[in-house]
């Protein structure tokens, strides 16, 4: 899958996020897990577009490193605002579908860009 298929689809599911985040503070004035949410749901993406100006393979990987790690914590908050009933899971499982969607991707590209460090360290 390309990278710029990546990153429009983290950039659609942070659009998501926000609007979701926004949502829930309206409806529920619930801040603290929607601010987790928002921080980490947004923070996906913003690491791959970073990761575009990498110093080297070696940061490349690191930021697309942390842009799973982000994408875990995605996945943490989204459970839990649904368990907590914040979140409905009409609204929870096309969330949760993207985020894993997102997380595997970013799996294949980390695998890809660490093979690719190693074929042109031989």
């Amino acid at each position: 899958m390309s990278e710029s298929i990546l990153r429009e689809k983290t950039k659609d599911f942070a659009k998501k996020i926000v609007v979701l985040c926004r949502e829930i503070k309206a409806t529920y004035r619930e801040s603290v897990l929607t601010n987790q949410l928002l921080r980490s749901g947004t923070s996906i993406g913003a690491n791959l577009h970073e990761a575009r100006y990498a110093q080297g393979a070696k940061d490349f990987i690191s930021k697309l490193e942390i842009a799973q790690k982000e994408c875990y914590e995605t996945e943490y908050w989204l459970e839990l605002l649904f368990e907590t009933g914040y979140l409905s899971e009409e609204r929870y499982k096309p969330l949760k579908n993207d985020c894993g969607a997102i997380r595997r991707m970013l799996i294949s590209s980390i695998q890809t860009a660490k093979t690719n460090r190693s074929e042109k360290d031989k």
